[in-house]
């Protein structure tokens, strides 16, 4: 509170001083503004009588103090002319800036005043004219002059930031001095009067990180190896003043925001020695067994971390991957671990900083080390055979039982459980195989044969005995081995063709032989005649020892009169142990040639033929016949066609006259046109339509024994009858014509055609024969007898 007056008594008095000064000034200048009559006599201080020489205005500069704020109007300056002689014909006018609104005259006196407050930051200096005037007739009596009016300065306004807020970044570990940034002010008041825009700049709030230059408002480090994990941002208040700093001065302040930048000053460390992991044995190889983290308080890059594996007897079993977005180091599975072989790993780990500042490398080393221990869980283990595969053989033809191989697994868990075989069937779906549950002993229980199915690729599945939910699959190749059991034949149906005019040792055919067999059972085919013909007449044959043979003429001179056609037995062994052979006969026909060897006709008919009639016109002949025959069964089907109608379609026939009943209708105020098909017979809708198409050849007479009494009135006997009739008739054609109308229907849109909800009348109708009309008539018997009895009663 002292600080606070005795700045507003220090103001008080330089605003009084300045006024004093002002008015003084003011008055010395009014005596140099005032210019007077040649020979006006004014004393002096010794009583003398001085003498002025006339001479005209004088004008200098009037000087008004800004923001002035007393109760009457500020005096700037008097105005007067020689020719003045004060009775009041002199009239003074200002014109100008401001004139008339800021500054007024007194046009008698010539007094100037302001009447408003003026602000030397608004507007430094204003620009009049002044002029004095014959107040009768406004002629000028003098040439306007011009005089400027400067607004004198004073400390009103208090220094400005160019920002209320700054923000700046400076490195941790800075030196002293570095610098931050530079905050500058303003100040609007005259910087060429006094010190009222002469600024200093001081530090508030800071101390004693920062400081500030007091001429230059440099922000500058005040404190050695600022940390920034230990406090990251810091809050300055710099404070701006004018007067040179002096007190009385003005002030104004800003805020600055200075965040310390991270750099690489701290190496990762871990929390921790030792982790524990764990990984069952039942792992895949990529699968995430753990994670550790060093932790590096730098940021950014500064705290990048990588990972690695340096040493432990678990570097070929494990390996380590860096997290960036976690900076952790993922510990995974590379190899597949087994509890029964090891049951533990131990691991090296290293984390180091991937960027290193070189300014802070005494800091380090950036990097540690710890220790990471990996307990193998025994897993529960499907069995595992002893080979990815197996490969069987088992000669063709071996009798059923034979053993064909042997598989095995084994329990890899401790408890080494006991194993249980089975044969796949979707991979035996014939059954020729079966394993022994046991022991895996596989057998043939049909016998096999190689030309028919040279391998069989079969599963087996081995299970747990007290775990059947963990099995395994392991393929099995059986090949069947080739046994000599097929001879040689004919590798295709040879037909062989020979001239007559043949000549001797001449060859006509080469044959070769197949054998279903595999080669090592057949590798050369030896060909040759069987013994009783080796002396053939016509024909000799020659083993060409490749596999094939060449069929020879052996004389001259064939016909086909006497003989067109031979049989060639021919005998093919082949070269297993025990060799097989076979009898393959081949086909030779004796046709005719020309005389370069080429066929012409191979038919024996072409000789006989000619005495008689040509093949061309048996033939026609036989064309003919054919042509006859069909033209005589066309006729009598056509007079077949053309007899009486197969049905009668007399009136009497009942068959006719007999209409269903059933077919409800709209009733009688049903007058609209009504779809009849609506109230057809449903197995005449549905397309089951009569047959009228074939009459019986004879007429069927019914069993007399069926037909009902001449008088009887039983309509159920009588369709029953008709029916009966109807089903035994041997005559009568598929499809019965019978309609029978006591169908009962299947629901009709019309309603009912009852009259037991018709208007009641006066009909003297008798309708007791319903009585005996049978079972089916009962109920509407029932019911009119009742109504009846109901009429009688009332």
């Amino acid at each position: 509170p002292k600080m606070k007056e005795d700045h507003c008594l220090h103001a008080a008095l330089l605003c009084l001083g300045v006024l004093c000064y002002s008015q003084a000034l003011a008055t010395e200048r009014l005596s140099h503004a005032r210019p007077s009559l040649h020979g006006h006599l004014e004393k002096g201080k010794e009583g003398q009588v001085l003498h002025r020489s006339k001479r005209g205005w004088v004008w200098n500069q009037f000087f008004v103090i800004e923001e002035y704020t007393g109760p009457d109007p500020v005096l700037v300056g008097r105005l007067h002319s020689d020719i003045d002689s004060g009775d009041g014909n002199i009239k003074y006018i200002l014109s100008g800036e401001g004139a008339g609104i800021i500054f007024v005259i007194d046009d008698k006196s010539g007094n100037i005043h302001a009447t408003k407050t003026l602000d030397r930051e608004e507007r430094a200096q204003y620009t009049l004219t002044a002029q004095a005037v014959d107040r009768n007739t406004n002629r000028p009596l003098e040439p306007p002059s011009e005089f400027i009016v400067k607004v004198q300065d004073i400390n009103d306004n208090p220094p400005e930031f160019l920002h209320e807020n700054y923000h700046a970044n400076v490195p941790e570990r800075s030196n002293v001095g570095t610098s931050v940034i530079q905050v500058t002010a303003s100040d609007a008041d005259d910087p060429t009067y006094g010190n009222s825009a002469k600024l200093v700049y001081s530090i508030l709030e800071g101390q004693p990180y920062f400081s500030v230059e007091a001429q230059t408002g440099i922000i500058r480090t005040a404190l050695p190896n600022m940390d920034r994990e230990a406090k990251e941002e810091y809050h300055v208040v710099i404070q701006a003043k004018d007067m040179g700093g002096h007190m009385g001065g003005l002030s104004g302040t800003t805020k600055v925001t200075i965040t310390l930048t991270d750099v690489n000053d701290n190496p990762p460390k871990f929390p921790q020695s030792v982790y524990q992991m764990s990984v069952s044995e039942a792992a895949v190889p990529g699968e995430e067994v753990g994670r550790v983290k060093a932790k590096d308080p730098d940021i950014g890059e500064n705290g990048l971390v990588a990972y690695s594996i340096i040493d432990g007897d678990g570097m070929d079993m494990f390996e380590i991957t860096t997290d960036y977005e976690t900076q952790e180091g993922v510990v995974k599975l590379k190899k597949t671990v087994d509890y029964e072989t090891k049951k533990s790993y131990s691991l090296k780990v290293e984390a180091a900083n991937v960027h290193i500042d070189p300014k802070f490398i005494s800091n380090g080393p950036f990097k540690d080390t710890v220790t990471v221990k990996i307990a193998v869980e025994d897993a529960d283990e499907p069995p595992v055979f002893l080979k990815p595969s197996y490969i069987f053989e088992v000669q063709e033809n071996a009798a059923s039982g034979t053993v064909v191989g042997k598989v095995h697994a084994k329990d890899p868990d401790a408890a080494n459980s006991a194993i249980r075989y089975s044969i796949d069937r979707h991979t035996d779906l014939e059954r020729y195989f079966v394993i022994n549950a046991e022991d895996g002993n596989i057998k043939t229980i049909k016998t096999l044969d190689r030309e028919e199915m040279a391998w069989h690729n079969i599963s087996v599945f081995a299970v747990e005995v007290h775990k059947q939910h963990q099995e395994a699959k392991v393929p099995v190749a059986i090949k069947v081995v080739d046994v000599n059991d097929n001879a040689p034949k004919f590798a295709a149906a040879y037909e062989a063709f020979v001239c007559e005019n043949a000549r001797s040792n001449q060859q006509f055919i080469t044959i070769s032989a197949d054998d279903k067999d595999d080669s090592a059972n057949g590798p050369r085919f030896i060909f040759s005649l069987p013994p009783e013909i080796i002396h053939n007449p016509n024909f000799t044959l020659r083993d060409n020892r490749d596999n094939t043979a060449s069929v020879l003429v052996r004389r001259e001179g064939f016909s086909r009169q006497k003989q067109d056609l031979y049989l060639l037995p021919i005998v093919i062994s082949d070269g297993g142990v025990p060799p097989l052979s076979s009898t393959n006969t081949l086909t030779i026909r004796v046709c005719g040639c020309d005389s370069s060897g080429s066929l012409l006709s191979c038919n024996a008919e072409a000789y006989v033929l000619n005495a008689g009639l040509s093949t061309g016109a048996l033939i026609a002949i036989l064309a003919c016949i054919v042509i006859l025959l069909v033209i005589v069964v066309l006729f009598v089907t056509l007079k077949r066609q053309k007899k009486e109608p197969l049905i009668v379609f007399e009136e009497e026939d009942v068959r006719e006259n007999i209409i269903t009943y059933d077919d409800e209708g709209g009733g009688e105020e049903d007058t609209e046109a009504f779809d009849i098909a609506t109230l057809q017979n449903p197995d005449g809708i549905n397309g089951f339509m009569p047959r009228k198409d074939i009459k019986p050849e004879y007429q069927y007479l019914p069993r007399p024994g069926l037909r009902p009494a001449p008088n009887s009135v039983d309509v159920d006997d009588f369709i029953n009858t008709r029916i009966q009739e109807a089903d035994n008739d041997p005559t009568a054609p598929p499809y019965d014509s019978i309609q029978i109308y006591g169908y009962e229907g299947r629901g009709s849109v019309a309603g009912s055609l009852s009259s037991l909800e018709s208007a009641t009348t006066d009909s003297d109708l008798d309708y007791d024969y319903l009585q005996n009309w049978g079972p089916r008539f009962k109920k509407l018997a029932d019911l009119y007898g009742s109504k009846d009895t109901f009429d009688d009663d009332s």
